[in-house]
């Protein structure tokens, strides 16, 4: 996983995580990134300073280890995002990666009409739009997926 620090063209910074670097040059190159707090299409890397860690500070003992990233929200936006998820969660049905087959199971009226969500690649959630499926992406991965 890497970290960048990006930037919309309305001058709002924010941080997002990627699985690599190749990763986020697809997601770039598709125009699939937007702005977390205005959703600004325009989104570029922002300069950020490297994360470097040693093994030893200035008097030769161990570094302390830095704290851990908090577990709740930080801002405004996502506690937005978690109430959200929260909201998502109680109300649907989590599909996993059965997601392209159950939403066009239930267009087609061979299962029953439910919200449900879950995982699709890009090119599966494209073709479910084409098709006339309603699918929406989420600000959020599953619980499962993000341990």
């Amino acid at each position: 996983m890497i970290r960048y620090s990006l930037q919309c063209d309305q001058g709002h910074v924010f941080e997002s995580w990627f699985a690599s670097a190749s990763a986020y040059d697809a997601l770039a190159k598709g125009k699939h990134l937007s702005c977390a707090h205005c959703g600004s299409p325009k989104v570029e890397k922002a300069l950020m300073a490297p994360s470097v860690s040693s093994t030893e500070n200035d008097g030769g003992k161990p570094a302390q280890p830095r704290p851990a990233a908090p577990l709740g929200p930080r801002n405004a936006v996502e506690e937005r995002i978690a109430a959200f998820r929260k909201h998502i969660e109680t109300t649907s049905d989590y599909v996993g990666d059965n997601f392209v087959r159950e939403a066009r199971a239930i267009h087609l009226g061979e299962s029953p009409e439910r919200p449900i969500w879950g995982e699709a690649k890009i090119e599966e959630a494209r073709a479910l739009a084409e098709e006339g499926v309603p699918v929406a992406p989420l600000p959020f991965m599953s619980k499962a997926r993000t341990n």
